[in-house]
């Protein structure tokens, strides 16, 4: 916290933009870790003249948000990377084609790896993965660098690592970015269905080793990062175990995929177009008989190969063998609504800046007023934050969860991390969405930041599986559950002042979409499986999305506990309970016809929401100074600056 304390004022728009001379060719790498270094020097210097100095200053109510936003383990977590995106090589540049951003990233990556001291840390760590990704997703083309170091660090290292033998194999290539790490999974014919994919690795008795083959066209790997751009590359490459014919189910195979010279033989790799925003080198890659090792195979107790070719499994189940194989994505999945909360974030503290800044005419002649005193401006700005806040909580609680899972409880928390997947990134959609237009035609242009952002959202709502998809399967594994019992009697008055007897009714909207459903499902005949899921499915989903916002309402609720400051209590105490409130709105008609609302609690919730709002509107900067942006992030976009014209 002492440096929130030391922090410049961000809003005076002294630091502007500094010019950059370019550097010699072959030292951009060198020189941006020099400045890293500088930077993370300065902190450190900052840090001990503060724990030197006493007494320590009360924190203002912005501090004592962001301790709730970012944890005691905030030191750790977050600043090596609120340091990395103020190196001057993340500003934005004019001209940048989609091509120089793609190849950047990978620079941005071997930057990244310069500030660790253990890159395999990294990739064991879920809450400094997910912390990378809300950081860095925030700076113009960090989509880009967000992809690469996912899969980098994530899918690729971090499989390795999750497998047996990881010690006996020589990482140092892929720790020291001499090699970049891809991962291929997805095909063109299989994408949420990958677990049917058909690249196949046939087992050779002969040599020990095993065969690698992409059969026809639609059996081409999609989309992973395998050009030559960035340099070298290794991929670990799901495919199809075959043993003496025999299908034993889908598993990972380290495969060299290129050298200095190029492609090695049997690999082909074909460009795919570059998306305008977040641009990557996506290709289609296949495999022409190419030869692996014995070692190649990723091995664990879901599947070890003996020396006389016979493959054991503690798993009977060939989709489960799979899962195990493949279960760096739920990490994945966090990375992503991490990215997602980062942008939000970063999105709303430009906005609520431009609002205070952006003049126009006042009732009285002559007089100019901030667009932020509307309450037509205000109000969605505020309904965003609220939501924010509760993204930002729920997704610490799912990184808790993941993190602390044992044996028992690995599929609710990944269950966990799909749900809050699915219910952030397209919350984020929302908000980046309502801040550029609050912003008008000034969020138009690349500059201010604001453009890309829903664009690459929209790449989160897809990557580590499509959020319908995931919530279907959420919504399955539910309905196996036993009918939610209805929730206890909340403690205080029935009223919709208590936020906890708003948590209540959050809890009684998911048991009625849990009982339709079930009432769905019955309805269809056993031998029909795809008439009942049909059946079933839509309510199903309203389930799960109850479900999520429960979770959310649930985290929010208990950060409002973690502060005895009285300001600070009481703004996000406010703010809980106007997120309840919008979350509550769209269930009004289910709770009356069940009777646990009254006629008197639907005319009152429009005048409550909108003294709620009232009492709010005095502290948006507040709200989002939070945040936490870094000044030389914030002072570089020209519409967060007072002065812009």
């Amino acid at each position: 916290m002492a440096l929130l304390t030391t922090q410049p004022n961000v809003q005076d728009g002294t630091a502007g933009p500094t010019a950059e001379v370019p550097p010699k060719p072959g030292t951009r790498g060198r020189l941006d870790a020099d400045r890293l270094r500088e930077l993370r020097a300065i902190e450190e210097l900052t840090l001990e003249g503060i724990k030197s100095a006493a007494p320590a200053p009360a924190l203002s109510p912005a501090q004592d948000l962001a301790r709730l936003l970012f944890g005691e383990d905030r030191a750790r977590v977050h600043d090596r990377w609120r340091t990395l995106i103020r190196n001057q090589t993340f500003r934005h540049r004019p001209g940048r084609t989609p091509a120089d951003q793609a190849a950047l990233a990978y620079d941005w990556l071997r930057l990244v790896n310069d500030t660790l001291e253990e890159p395999r840390a990294l990739a064991t760590d879920p809450r400094l993965l997910a912390s990378l990704h809300e950081w860095t997703a925030i700076v113009d083309g960090g989509g880009s660098l967000c992809t690469v170091a996912g899969i980098h660090y994530n899918l690729f290292l971090g499989s390795l690592l999750d497998h047996q033998a990881a010690q006996e194999r020589d990482l140092s290539p892929f720790t020291s970015m001499q090699r970049i790490g891809t991962f291929l999974c997805t095909e063109v014919e299989h994408g949420n269905d990958s677990a049917a994919m058909e690249t196949t690795a046939r087992h050779d008795p002969d040599s020990g080793g095993f065969v690698l083959n992409t059969p026809h066209p639609g059996a081409q790997k999609f989309m992973p990062n395998t050009s030559l751009t960035g340099g070298p590359k290794t991929a670990v490459v799901a495919a199809r175990l075959l043993i003496n014919g025999r299908d034993e189910g889908v598993y990972l195979f380290l495969t060299p995929l290129s050298d200095e010279n190029g492609l090695l033989p049997g690999i082909r790799v074909r460009r795919l177009p570059m998306r305008p925003t977040a641009p990557v080198d996506h290709c289609l890659t296949a495999f022409d008989h190419v030869q692996l090792p014995r070692e190649a195979l990723l091995q664990s107790d879901h599947g070890q190969l003996t020396d006389e070719g016979t493959l054991t499994s503690t798993l009977g189940n060939r989709r489960k063998r799979f899962l195990r194989s493949i279960g760096r994505v739920t990490t994945g999945k966090l990375c992503m609504s991490g990215a997602a909360v980062g942008a939000s974030r970063a999105a709303l503290a430009i906005a609520v800046r431009y609002g205070e800044h952006r003049r126009i005419q006042g009732p009285k002649a002559g007089e100019r007023i901030t667009i932020n005193t509307h309450r037509t401006h205000h109000a969605p700005l505020l309904t965003s934050l609220a939501t924010a806040y509760a993204m930002t909580f729920l997704h610490r609680t799912a990184l808790d969860t993941w993190t602390t899972h044992t044996h028992d409880t690995r599929e609710q928390a990944e269950r966990l991390a799909a749900i809050t997947k699915g219910w952030i990134t397209w919350q984020a959609r929302t908000i980046t969405t309502q801040c550029r237009e609050r912003c008008g035609a000034q969020g138009l242009f690349t500059a201010n930041h604001l453009a890309h952002l829903p664009d690459y959202i929209e790449g989160t709502i897809t990557a580590e599986g499509d959020n319908l998809v995931i919530w279907a399967k959420a919504a399955a594994e539910l309905l196996l559950n036993p009918t939610t019992p209805p929730p206890p009697t909340p403690h205080g008055p029935q009223e919709l002042t208590n936020p906890h007897f708003l948590r209540t009714l959050l809890a009684h909207t998911q048991t009625i979409w849990h009982t339709r459903a079930h009432t769905a499902l019955r309805n269809q005949p056993a031998t029909n499986p795809i008439g009942r899921w049909n059946n079933a499915s839509t309510p199903a989903l309203e389930m799960v999305s109850a479900h999520a916002t429960l979770q959310a309402a649930d985290a929010f609720l208990n950060a409002t506990q973690q502060t005895t400051h009285p300001p600070t209590h009481h703004l996000i105490t406010t703010l809980c309970h106007l997120f309840l409130l919008q979350q509550l709105r769209p269930h009004t008609g289910d709770l009356l016809a069940h009777n646990h609302l009254t006629p008197t609690h639907l005319h009152q919730l429009p005048t409550l929401t909108e003294n709620l709002t009232e009492n709010l509107a005095p502290h948006l900067t507040t709200l989002t100074d939070a945040f936490d942006l870094p000044p030389e992030y914030l002072t570089t976009i020209p519409i967060t600056n007072p002065h812009h014209h």
